[in-house]
């Protein structure tokens, strides 16, 4: 009969195939609409406008406010094609004068206008039109110093009030495909783009895209900037990125609303704004299996350390060190306002990590009335000398860890510009983490090599975590985090190859005792004595039946 942890495993994969197969779904429907097929002449099917070739213009202007009807006082013109086609794809530069009143802390706006060409772009019935803010209020993001240089420390930016900064980007698209569309089924995610004519026929889909603007590209505004650079890049849409841009904006507000901050949101779409159709489809299997690895791998990790109960064959310092080190990448990882998506997996990591140490150290907390009490286990002959090889293997690596990391720091200190001495600190502490961390990994190989075994690993974890780590590789590339957490994905790599030369250089030994103080030729021999006595006892019971 299956185990509980099996039957687990089976129901968690099962879960994730058919979450596979509905998201594929979701999506083939999303990028193939159905059409309407006109029958009679009393259709309900609306056609697109754009089927009769007609020639457009296109007109793009600034207002300081917003109004229920556009004026042409209101509005500045900042650029306009006079032979606009949508399958053309453009970008250009242009530079927009600010308004006085945008410049002492004040808001503008982009009016994005596709009409007749020829024709008047405002109050026309034939104009397809949307507008977009230009501006957002930010808090200025904290400048960075040079800590022994005392003068700059006056010049640092400490205000919190947040001012208007500027988006110096403005993307858009009109839909391309000639879709026939039901008047009573248009698909609920694009129905507020759609205005229809009285000869039935919807205006060309204008759509501006909100999702591609991140804070980090955000630049300030003062009242001595006269004009600002903006880069308008259009292109065309298909029906199946307009409806998942749209269905992606709604999304976004609504994590908004739940409390969760544009820092994660921005990460999120910068999957879908910064990649193609094949690409997203790639990110979103691979962030799927990066989910079930990263459940398996803590279930199976947490399920191996609850069972034991020696570190015999285990390096006391690697557990150590993993745990001390996941504690300084969560608070730098903090410290560099990184999205949730990094920031909660190690955070949870970090607490498992910990409590292997307690694990390690048998550490076991009682109370003594109300006074709290701390003691710790016994160590068997096995961890002495499992403790000695591991202590040798540390000697060996203090002789180059503690020097390369005090060099380290210090050259941050004199070289490179900090927000405070924190920060200085956990990035000094950080740096030594990701550049010289791996070094801490080596001690748990040089007591395989001792011992010439790797039975004592928890392979089945190890191997979900080897997974995740070549997923990693490609979650650098993709998802904003600092440099060096980037790297250090890398770095696993190599551990991980020589892990697994380890375990092929030193096969399994069934005579070699386990942790649990017992070979597999002896639990086999257990199992078949203790087959034969239920076999004698039945039989015993059968004769007194018998008898």
């Amino acid at each position: 009969m299956p185990s509980v942890g099996t039957v687990v495993n089976y129901v968690v994969i099962g879960l994730f195939i058919a979450y596979l197969i509905h998201v594929s779904m979701v999506m083939f429907q999303l990028f193939n609409p159905e059409e309407c097929i006109p029958a009679g002449s009393a259709s309900k099917c609306i056609s697109p406008y754009i089927s009769t070739k007609p020639k457009l213009q296109l007109s793009i202007y600034t207002s300081v406010k917003i109004k229920s009807e556009l004026l042409e006082k209101d509005l500045k013109l900042v650029t306009k094609y006079d032979n606009f086609t949508i399958e053309e794809t453009f970008v250009r530069s242009v530079n927009v004068s600010l308004p006085k009143k945008t410049r002492n802390n004040g808001t503008l706006f982009v009016h994005v206008i596709v009409h007749p060409h020829g024709e008047s772009a405002l109050h026309n019935r034939l104009a397809s039109y949307q507008r977009a803010p230009l501006t957002k209020y930010a808090v200025p993001r904290s400048e960075e110093f040079n800590l022994l240089s005392e003068g700059n420390k006056d010049n640092m930016s400490t205000s919190e009030v947040p001012v208007t900064h500027w988006r110096p980007k403005l993307v858009f698209s009109v839909l391309q495909d000639s879709i026939s569309m039901t008047r009573n089924a248009v698909p609920q995610e694009i129905l507020q783009y759609i205005r229809v004519t009285q000869k039935g026929e919807y205006l060309p889909v204008l759509f501006i895209n909100n999702l591609v603007h991140k804070n980090r590209e955000l630049l300030q505004i003062n009242d001595t900037v006269k004009e600002m650079p903006l880069r308008l890049t259009y292109s065309p849409i298909s029906i199946g990125w307009l409806r998942l841009y749209s269905t992606l904006e709604l999304s976004m507000k609504m994590l908004r609303d739940l409390g969760f901050g544009e820092k994660d949101t921005e990460e999120v779409l910068s999957l879908f704004t910064d990649s193609g159709l094949y690409l997203l489809a790639l990110t979103m299997v691979v962030s799927m299996f990066h989910l079930l690895f990263d459940f398996l791998a803590f279930k199976n990790d947490i399920s191996y350390w609850r069972k034991r109960n020696t570190m015999a064959g285990l390096s006391t310092r690697t557990v150590v060190w993993r745990g001390v080190s996941q504690i300084i990448i969560f608070f730098y990882l903090l410290d560099q306002e990184t999205s949730y998506l990094v920031l909660i997996p190690a955070g949870i990591g970090m607490f498992i990590e910990m409590w292997k140490v307690k694990k390690a150290f048998k550490v076991q907390f009682t109370f003594s009335g109300i006074r709290p009490c701390v003691s710790f286990g016994s160590t068997s002959d096995t961890e002495k000398a499992t403790e000695a090889i591991d202590s040798q293997a540390m000697q060996y690596l203090s002789y180059v860890l503690y020097p390369l990391c005090i060099a380290g720091a210090g050259y941050s200190l004199l070289y490179v510009s900090h927000k405070s001495w924190y920060s200085w600190l956990i990035k000094s502490l950080v740096n030594g983490v990701y550049a010289f961390g791996f070094l801490f990994m080596l001690p748990q190989l040089f007591v395989n090599y001792k011992l010439k075994s790797v039975a004592h690993l928890p392979w089945r974890a190890f191997m979900y975590k080897a997974f995740n780590t070549f997923i990693d590789d490609i979650f650098a590339f993709i998802i904003t985090m600092p440099t060096a957490h980037r790297l250090a994905c890398f770095r696993d790599d190599i551990i991980f190859v020589l892990y697994l030369y380890q375990r092929w250089l030193y096969p399994v030994d069934k005579k070699r005792v386990n942790e649990y103080g017992m070979s597999f030729e002896e639990k086999e021999n257990a199992v078949t004595n203790e087959e034969k006595e239920n076999a004698v006892a039945k039989g015993d019971e059968v004769k007194e039946h018998v008898d």
